[in-house]
């Protein structure tokens, strides 16, 4: 009886051991969707930050908390008194009462204390006399999709100073590419979109060195997705899938210049666009692009990411395997 139950008990331990092998390799080899679509992101930043100082007037003349107080463009308003503040909205509940209070700033890699008083304007409304960015709005690339998740832009989303965004959440929406302004020497050109319904697609979580990450709808459609494997970039030709038009992902002939795998950043390649219909339509490399995913013997390998300012034909792309590790 002893042995048959010790038997029993290792044939339960092999068979756990079995299962949570076959669970492990499953989980690792989720697929991965080609991208190329073209989405609209809405991206909440976290802190408030000042675009703008302006006076305010009131009943006794022109006054400006924001200059009294030495506030710059381009600072970030984390907290007035106990109120955490990432909306303008939040800044006019914080200051409502009109009374003196701490105020907190990011001005670079500095964190600054200072006071402010707000002053009532004309309207009778309490203000501070800043104008505040409350979210990023713009057109880009969806990259790849593995399970719910999505990854796209190959590059940050950066503060004016050029630092990165800490983001507040945000929302990605589908996206209908209606012109563009060709690049040209000396000027990055721009795809210009309009978001498709009111309804999102999907929430964005992390902004990374690499791109902007985050989860789909469960009712998003894979139909017209196509799955693909993932391999590593080499000198030579190659083609990106990217939307310049509507709502069609097209594929586009290009070359990989150079490699650099050391490059800590999103600068991994050095790609040239060839394709003489993509460079009738954008010039090159345009604003909206960044995220477009290379393929290069059937496999993603990378995506777009800058485009030289002197040669809009020329341009950066990210290594697919950084992407995937962030």
């Amino acid at each position: 009886m002893k042995k048959i139950l010790r038997r029993v008990i290792v044939l339960i331990f092999v068979l756990f051991i079995l299962f949570s092998n076959n669970f492990t390799v499953f989980a690792e080899e989720e697929k991965i969707y080609l991208g190329g679509i073209s989405a609209g992101f809405s991206i909440n930043e976290k802190g408030a930050e000042v675009v703008g100082i302006c006076d305010v007037i009131t009943e006794n003349g022109i006054i400006s908390p924001a200059k009294d107080s030495k506030l710059l463009t381009g600072d970030v308003i984390v907290s007035i008194g106990d109120v955490y503040t990432d909306s303008a909205k939040d800044i006019a509940v914080a200051i409502k009462d009109g009374i003196k209070q701490t105020i907190i700033i990011e001005r670079g890699k500095e964190t600054l204390v200072k006071d402010i008083t707000p002053v009532k304007d004309i309207n009778g409304e309490y203000k501070i006399g800043v104008f505040i960015r409350d979210n990023i709005n713009g057109i880009g690339t969806i990259t790849y999709i593995k399970g719910n998740k999505f990854a796209a832009l190959g590059h940050p989303v950066l503060r004016s100073d050029g630092s990165l965004m800490r983001i507040n959440g945000g929302d990605i929406y589908k996206c209908s590419v209606s012109g563009c302004i060709k690049g040209v020497r000396g000027k990055a050109g721009e795809l210009k979109g309009v978001f498709v319904g009111k309804k999102n697609c999907g929430i964005i979580e992390r902004n990374e060195l690499t791109g902007v990450y985050g989860s789909l709808n469960s009712d998003f459609n894979f139909e017209n997705l196509k799955e693909i494997e993932v391999g590593e970039g080499k000198p030579g030709d190659a083609v990106i899938y990217s939307t310049v038009s509507g709502e069609e992902v097209k594929e586009y002939k290009i070359s990989i210049i150079k490699i650099d795998n050391y490059n800590n950043m999103n600068k991994n390649f050095v790609v040239k666009i060839t394709d003489e219909e993509l460079i009738g339509i954008t010039g090159g490399i345009v604003q909206g692009m960044s995220g477009s995913p290379i393929v290069q013997d059937g496999k993603l390998v990378g995506a777009i990411t800058h485009v030289f300012i002197n040669d809009p034909t020329r341009g950066f792309a990210v290594s697919i395997n950084k992407m995937l590790n962030n």
